[in-house]
């Protein structure tokens, strides 16, 4: 599956009006449904989504080549009664009506090790008394056991909390510690159940950048110890869930495993990992969700963050804070984070 020109496809609102699906080429977005239409490319749906088109993504996808490569060939200039810039329009998650949001914890080994060494994790069987270099060293062993054993650990989000990769982040009330996780998400293209390593990657549609904010002092609950980690509460306030901006085909990512993640806070880089120090693959990552859930076209999976979270540096957001977030060949979020009113 290769297409002549590359493209990404994406959701857009101009000023208040209604969203819109939108092709981009060289930055720019434009009304997809009315090019499939002056193409005579466009079928009978009644709203044309991204949901709607990822229902039937290999067709879709054909469709779109088909327009992308016709539009370059035109030139731009030809086709600017139905584009917009993209720094004129909002830019909403790409993927509208969004679908089922599935997550992947503690999913980069040094991540984790950050984690471990930061919080003392009492679940691993490390002591208070050992030395930041034995809990290093151990946990880096544990990680090296869980790859080698163990299966990745999956959860749900919820929707709510989505916002558009330009969209100012609010800092709730609840809780101070306020943290960034930087992720790859994987938009699933096919109805999967039960699909092998091998074929996992057919069921792809393409990527995605999500950034899964995280109240850390909220995530274990004093109140319920034995009930385990609280993901809704500390993960699912309004705007922390960042998407976006587009959707890049698959066949643009020719391997998911070699793309770096980078986000800077106020200029600072904090995070700067390759997706190759994941602890399961992508493709292991599908195979095991669909054997605990039904994965459906539009269902987004996050891949887990890698290390430099504000845990591993003792800083978190604070109003004021603009974070700056890229992962290669995706784009670009700049999100400012403000104080919840009231």
């Amino acid at each position: 599956m290769a297409a002549d020109v590359e493209f990404k496809i994406g959701t857009f609102a101009k000023g208040s009006g209604h969203p819109y699906a939108g092709l981009v080429l060289d930055e720019t977005a434009l009304d997809l449904e009315a090019v499939l239409r002056r193409l005579g490319l466009a079928k009978a749906e009644a709203t044309l989504t991204v949901r709607t088109m990822l229902d039937d993504w290999e067709a879709s996808f054909e469709r779109l080549r088909n327009a992308a490569n016709r539009v370059a060939s035109d030139g731009l200039a030809k086709w600017r009664d139905l584009a917009a810039g993209l720094d004129p329009v909002r830019i909403l998650p790409p993927v509208h009506p969004p679908g089922a949001l599935l997550q992947s914890a503690a999913n980069y080994r040094t991540h984790v090790i950050q984690l471990t060494v930061a919080h003392r994790f009492k679940g691993l069987g490390i002591t208070e008394g050992m030395s930041d270099a034995e809990v290093y060293a151990k946990a880096a062993a544990m990680m090296e056991e869980r790859a080698r054993t163990g299966t990745p650990f999956i959860f749900a989000g919820t929707t709510a909390a989505m916002c558009g990769a330009r969209d100012d982040v609010i800092l709730p009330r609840r809780g101070t510690q306020h943290d960034w996780e930087l992720e790859l998400a994987v938009i699933i293209g096919r109805r999967a159940r039960n699909v092998s390593r091998e074929r996992a990657l057919d069921y792809v549609a393409g990527y995605t950048i999500c950034n899964d904010l995280t109240t850390r002092d909220l995530v274990a609950r004093k109140d319920n110890v034995e009930l385990g980690l609280d993901w809704i509460g500390s993960k699912n306030a309004p705007t922390f869930f960042p998407t976006g901006p587009f959707l890049v085909p698959r066949a643009f990512v020719p391997d998911p495993m070699k793309l770096r993640i980078t986000l800077k806070l106020n200029g600072q880089t904090m995070q700067d990992e390759t997706t190759a120090d994941m602890i399961f693959d992508v493709p292991r990552l599908i195979e095991y969700t669909s054997t605990v859930t039904l994965m459906e076209p539009g269902d987004m999976l996050l891949t887990g963050s890698p290390a430099g979270n504000g845990s591993h540096w003792k800083r978190f957001l604070r109003p004021g804070d603009v974070m700056e977030s890229s992962i290669t060949g995706l784009g670009t979020q700049v999100n400012r984070c403000i104080a919840e009113e009231g």
